[in-house]
């Protein structure tokens, strides 16, 4: 019986899966997204410079956020579904199967605050039509996102350090 709990318990790691396959279609909207922007911005001649800098922000967040989609969706599904086998002729991903647990929340932190540091970026160029209130709360909030990505990396050397000193000693992890 506990042998039959257990291979249970295993086999359901696989309803993953249709999570990560649900996170490649919002890699098809973000792109849809993208070039939505784009068309926006090829209208470049009745376009302001502010509105133009705020749409090139507007496409470097996206860009981010898809970026952080595919590093989910793939480390993953390596860490907890399965390993992805590419052929040997295959483009493969430099960081394909290298990104533990641990390794991809502090990606996905430092991500979050690239991000947000885009959204204070594109509020500080439209200063003008932000109240100082908003303003400070948004100040407030990415440095939360800061501090949480600092502290996240400074548990993760802690928490970790004995188990890498370890595994670097005799160049085994």
């Amino acid at each position: 019986m506990e042998r039959f709990i257990e291979r249970l318990l295993y086999s359901s790691r696989w309803l993953l899966a249709p999570v990560y396959l649900g996170l490649s279609l919002t890699l098809l909207l973000l792109g849809i997204k993208f070039f939505e922007e784009v068309w926006h911005l090829a209208h470049v001649w009745s376009v302001s410079e502010s509105d133009m800098i705020l749409g090139v922000l507007a496409l470097i967040d996206i860009s981010l956020v898809a970026s952080l989609v595919v590093m989910v969706m793939f480390s993953g599904y390596e860490n907890f579904v399965s390993q992805i086998d590419l052929a040997e002729d295959d483009d493969k991903l430099g960081w394909l199967g290298k990104l533990d647990a641990g390794t991809l929340k502090l990606k996905v932190a430092a991500s979050i605050v690239a991000i947000s540091s885009i959204h204070l970026l594109q509020k500080f160029v439209n200063i003008e039509n932000t109240p100082n209130d908003k303003l400070m709360w948004f100040v407030i909030i990415h440095l939360t996102f800061v501090v949480s990505a600092v502290l996240m990396g400074v548990l993760d050397r802690l928490a970790f350090a004995a188990h890498r000193d370890d595994g670097g000693a005799d160049g085994k992890h």
